[in-house]
């Protein structure tokens, strides 16, 4: 889930922020351009925690712009098959429900949803136990299964499901208790 490593980057330091604060300009460059995106490979950056070296800068011809590479520490965010997650349900239709994990979008089929449960349409979709005890709506919180994973370069997509020992409903905002 959760991975403390070490990655590095080239990054582009334009003329006018050389002088005594320029390590300072580079590491704020380094953590605007870095937290919050999704590298495939490692997954999401979510914060940079230090900056290990800053090697010697290469003069870029024509620009005045000097690339430093950056070897920097971080925690990153990754999801695996077979992990659990807590995660709030952003959309529920009838073929399933899209929930959200930190940075991480799970789609849950309504094929991996406990067959006691049947969607109801109206102005706030959801699926329904029988006897409307559980109830799974936009904004409730489920405990789920990630099933599978799929890795873009830019982006990580997971299927979950609901369907096994202690998964489901942790809250519903629709329940009044």
């Amino acid at each position: 889930m959760f991975f403390h490593i070490v990655l590095e980057r080239n990054m582009q330091l334009h003329p006018r922020h050389f002088g005594r604060d320029m390590k300072d300009k580079l590491v704020s460059k380094l953590m605007k351009d870095v937290e919050g995106t999704c590298s495939g490979r490692h997954g999401f950056i979510v914060a940079i925690t230090g900056v290990e070296s800053i090697g010697k800068g290469l003069i870029r011809d024509g620009t005045g712009f000097v690339t430093f590479p950056v070897k920097y520490q971080c925690v990153v965010f990754r999801p695996f098959k077979g992990e659990i997650l807590e995660a709030v349900v952003t959309m529920v239709n009838k073929m399933g429900f899209f929930a959200e994990a930190g940075p991480v979008q799970i789609f849950v089929s309504n094929h991996l949803i406990p067959d006691d449960m049947e969607f109801q349409t109206g102005d706030m979709p959801n699926y329904t136990t029988s006897d409307g005890s559980v109830r799974i709506q936009k904004e409730s919180e489920v405990r789920l299964k990630i099933i599978g994973t799929r890795v873009d370069a830019t982006e990580i997509f997971c299927i979950g499901t609901i369907k096994d020992d202690f998964l489901g409903v942790i809250s519903d905002p629709g329940s009044t208790s």
